[in-house]
């Protein structure tokens, strides 16, 4: 009978040691998970695809942007490191367009600066309100031809970087020009409007204005 017991007994502590050491393994996995989530590192390393929306940028994309800016990356690293053949939205592809076609010999900031200047019409009230229509929008931007781009070469690196500057700034990661600055012209010309604006700065071979 008292070995019965003794050993009924021993089961239970037996059985009572596992329960505890069980619960303290998940709370611990519970923590651990929880470390996971709570870590920016994991979440922007892990995120691979980009699903694009319009005019807004992929939030995986935007939130690991802004991460990394946060945590010491410049504009060039963020630039070369998003500088993929990504899927993009409608305006935003066009915002693109307007990057690579006016300033792609330009450096990452004055490539920036002009798709600001896009955005910064859109939202102006005194364009139209996209930024597909602001770059079609007649006699505004040279390249354009009766409403229509010419071909990009979309297997270059020069695209490629100019995919990522337009996420960049469709995401509003790095500050670049004031949402009033409207206008800008290549240092090699001289329009007449210019003498009408207010200079902001020179960014490569850019000159922007606001009024």
């Amino acid at each position: 009978m008292v070995k019965l017991l003794g050993g009924r007994a021993a089961s239970a502590v037996i059985g009572f040691l596992m329960l505890a050491f069980s619960s303290n393994a998940n709370a611990q996995a519970i923590v651990d998970g929880a470390t996971a989530l709570a870590t920016p590192a994991i979440a922007a390393v892990q995120a691979q695809s980009v699903q694009s929306v319009t005019a807004k940028a992929p939030a995986t994309m935007a939130t690991q942007a802004a991460w990394l800016y946060k945590g010491g990356w410049g504009l060039q690293a963020l630039v070369d490191k998003f500088a993929t053949n990504a899927q993009l939205d409608e305006q935003t592809n066009c915002l693109a367009t307007a990057v690579y076609f006016e300033a792609r010999g330009e450096s990452v900031e004055g490539q920036l600066a002009v798709a600001r200047v896009v955005m910064n019409r859109a939202a102006s009230g005194r364009y139209p309100p996209d930024w597909c229509s602001v770059v079609k929008q007649p006699a505004q931007f040279s390249f354009v031809r009766h409403g229509e781009f010419p071909y990009a070469d979309t297997s270059s690196l020069a695209w490629q970087r100019a995919e990522a500057v337009a996420q960049l700034a469709a995401a509003n990661v790095v500050p670049s020009l004031d949402p009033d600055v409207l206008w800008y012209h290549a240092t090699y010309v001289a329009p007449t409007w210019g003498h009408r604006l207010s200079k902001v700065e020179k960014i490569g071979a850019h000159i922007f204005y606001r009024a």
